[in-house]
């Protein structure tokens, strides 16, 4: 097929693009960014529409709220942040206010990102994210640092080649903005053929930077792609999707990709940063739970695995728990009966049957639940530690010790034997973190993750703005795991570490009744949740209007979910 002629012009208009973005003043960047976020608003209701037609969830669906939540409410969030962050420059400030600074394990500090105002407070509440930067960054120097590009808006950065994801609709158009903002790059998408649908709606929604010329978007395959990405007017490739992907793009296929991948030798003339995935930890450790607790945790885990039935980045894969803890078995019966009871989906991303047969043929003691896939007996040597299956099979994998024995285990179970360091999530009674104290803190500092997530999923790392989203850092062309480099990071920090999440072991009212100081009631990103499409509008609507009146709206919803 032949490739489009057109993508040469619109390169040249990216580069005309570039000239202007260079002159555009931060308060006029402050002001595009409000534009958009007023584009996204308005094209909200078609934008859910959309994908939910192309992941096959029928009008009136509950997990049509995954679509909202992980659809425009994560852009709006991010035009806002990044606006305040740039009206900070704007006023000759830092993004990042000291009030906001604390020290962190290791002798690092770390920027509290979550709750960042009033709003998060209330609807996330008991819900809290912090970034750590890397060891050896000062608080003057993060404060100097912060604003990365926007520090020198007139020293742009060429044209970058943004190759969309398939999976979660606001990736994409969150790299276009990382790209422009961060690295005072001109943007070209190409959109995942998967999503291709979405083409008039984000044109809708980052119409500003189209009709500035600094953001263009095109349809197309691998060869669009590749074309795209060795062409000389572009100086940049970022990417979402697999490591598999990332290694054509930059050494090749067959033979000779191999070949060039062992010697490190790229064919790709330019630099790339990724996200790429993984296999996902989400690491019990033991406790005394209530049958109230056990239920609970079996749906938050189950969520982490089903949540866009398995076709994320960061779900869920590897589910370790402790062999001699009283209540496995219970904990287990809890996890298969969620997998049983979750509502039926469509497998929507290409190749999902495929995988789940691979599964099935090669982890021992796996079972088939529907179209899902539940594996026990997990031992070291088994492919689900090394295999993505990008589709909705959960592993158990079990270790010995008491909870401290255990907890470093696990550590070292994450660290050594599974691929990729995207996200790891822990789930942990707020007793027995107590009592492990400082054992714990050093846990959480040894984990290699650039998301750690605390009795919450990484996927609350993913829709905080001011959070940062990648890999761990240390990754290289030819062992690039889950990728190289970060993007969302609203306040635009330079040298961070990883993201690390805390959330309520228990939802509201149980958790105030157990003396947690946590208001939140289900999550509406749970797939057990009944009202998440109604909760997931009505907080959308909320980030693109923050009117107080909308909030008992909200609580309400959320609270019958």
């Amino acid at each position: 097929m032949p490739i489009p002629a057109h993508l040469d012009d619109l390169l040249d208009e990216l580069a005309a693009g570039e000239k202007l973005w260079s002159s555009t003043p931060v308060r006029r960047r402050r002001e595009l960014l409000e534009q958009v976020h007023a584009s996204v608003a308005a094209a909200a209701n078609e934008w859910v529409a959309t994908a939910a037609r192309i992941k096959g969830l029928p009008e009136g669906s509950p997990l049509i709220g995954e679509e909202w939540m992980s659809g425009p409410y994560p852009v709006l969030t991010a035009t806002t942040a990044l606006a305040e962050s740039l009206h900070a420059i704007e006023q000759g400030r830092s993004p990042l206010d000291p009030k906001h600074i604390h020290d962190a394990p290791g002798g690092r500090i770390a920027v509290d990102v979550l709750p960042y105002e009033l709003a998060n407070a209330l609807l996330l509440n008991g819900f809290h994210a912090e970034v750590w930067l890397r060891p050896g960054i000062d608080e003057q120097t993060a404060i100097r640092t912060a604003g990365l590009a926007q520090l020198t808006p007139t020293e742009t950065g060429g044209t970058g080649l943004v190759l969309g994801a398939g999976n979660i609709t606001s990736i994409a158009p969150l790299d276009v903005l990382y790209e422009l903002f961060a690295h005072n790059r001109v943007a070209i998408l190409k959109l995942n053929p998967i999503t291709d649908p979405m083409l008039p709606v984000l044109e809708k929604a980052l119409r500003p930077l189209i009709d500035l010329g600094v953001v263009r978007i095109v349809l197309g395959g691998a060869d669009v792609g590749g074309y795209l990405a060795n062409h000389e007017q572009i100086s940049h490739v970022h990417m979402t999707g697999s490591a598999a992907t990332h290694d054509a793009i930059v050494f090749g296929t067959g033979e000779e990709g191999a070949r060039r991948k062992a010697s490190n030798d790229p064919v790709l003339a330019k630099p790339i940063s990724s996200e790429l995935g993984g296999v996902s930890p989400v690491i019990i450790v033991p406790g005394e739970w209530s049958d109230a607790d056990l239920r609970y945790q079996a749906e938050h885990v189950v969520t982490q695995r089903l949540h866009n039935n398995g076709y994320n980045c960061i779900a869920a894969q590897v589910l370790v728990v402790p062999a001699e803890w009283e209540q496995k078995d219970a904990f287990l019966a809890e996890v298969r009966s969620v997998l049983v009871d979750a509502p039926v989906r469509t497998a929507y991303y290409p190749g999902s049957g495929d995988r789940i047969a691979s599964a099935l043929g090669t982890l021992a003691g796996s079972i088939r639940i529907g179209e899902r896939v539940l594996a026990t007996g997990i031992e070291a040597d088994s492919p689900a530690l090394t295999t993505e299956y990008f589709a909705p099979v959960l592993a158990v994998s079990e270790l010995p010790g008491d909870a401290a024995e255990y907890l470093d285990a696990a550590v070292a179970f994450a660290n050594e034997h599974l691929v990729g360091t995207l996200g790891a999530n822990i789930i942990i009674h707020p007793r027995t973190r107590r009592d492990l104290g400082e054992r714990f803190d050093k846990a959480i500092e040894e984990l290699r993750y650039g998301t750690i997530a605390i009795n919450a999923w990484t996927g609350v790392g993913y829709l905080t703005a001011r959070a940062t989203w990648g890999a761990f850092p240390g990754h290289t062309l030819n062992d690039v795991q889950s990728g190289m480099g970060v993007v969302h990071n609203a306040l635009l920090l330079a040298q961070p570490e990883r993201t690390v999440v805390n959330g309520p072991f228990r939802p509201a009212p149980r958790s105030l009744l157990r003396g947690e100081l946590a208001l939140s009631p289900r999550p509406p990103w749970f797939v057990t949740n009944r009202t998440a499409a109604t909760t997931g509008r009505r907080l959308t609507a909320f980030a693109a209007n923050k009117s107080w009146a909308k909030l008992p709206g909200i609580f309400a919803s959320a609270l019958r979910g």
